[in-house]
């Protein structure tokens, strides 16, 4: 998850988080539409989760989260395995 510098959370899947968080920081194409021009960006969690379909609902669920229950996922209060349920 990506801060951005209003406090706005970004959520996404890689195979490789330090080269895509790169790829948002440099504002070039290759990184999120969303968050161009939203620098300074902060790197503030990362999780392996497994496989790819794995990872892509996880991310569903982040995404779904309100935004202090995102909040409370960044702080450690709300586990992984809590938003399975």
């Amino acid at each position: 998850m990506i801060r951005c510098k209003h406090g706005r959370l970004y959520t996404g899947i890689t195979t490789n988080v330090e080269r895509r968080f790169a790829e948002h920081t440099r504002n070039n194409k290759k990184g999120a539409k969303c968050l161009r021009g939203k620098a300074p960006l902060t790197l503030v969690m990362k999780r392996k989760i497994g496989s790819k379909s794995m990872a892509l609902k996880m991310e569903a669920k982040v995404k779904k989260l309100s935004k202090i229950k995102k909040e409370m996922f960044v702080d450690g209060k709300i586990k992984i395995k809590e938003l399975w349920r």
